[in-house]
């Protein structure tokens, strides 16, 4: 970037967005360079919450932060059945 602020758009979470791409003409009419920028935690307070952000350059500029829902995710119930309980022990709910 070339040291000018740029007002930055807070989200309907009140945080700001996780990848900023800024494209920069480039001389002679070829196409735009885009430069990407990833937001990461600045400072953490010490029980762990992010105190801020700042954005770090990224140079592969690769499409990441896709959305995860939470039932996209291995299942990783506990097992049930006959052999739930440890040591094939019978529990309270048995009878």
């Amino acid at each position: 970037m070339d040291g000018r602020v740029l007002p930055v758009l807070l989200g309907p979470t009140g945080h700001p967005p996780k990848t900023y791409r800024i494209p920069v003409p480039s001389p002679g009419g070829a196409p735009p360079t885009v430069l990407v920028y990833r937001r990461v935690p600045r400072d953490q307070s010490k029980y762990g919450l992010v105190r801020g952000w700042k954005y770090a350059y990224d140079p592969e500029g690769a499409r990441g932060g896709r959305l995860r829902w939470p039932w996209s995710r291995p299942d990783t119930a506990p097992e049930t059945g006959p052999d739930a309980t440890p040591g094939g022990k019978r529990d309270d709910a048995d009878g």
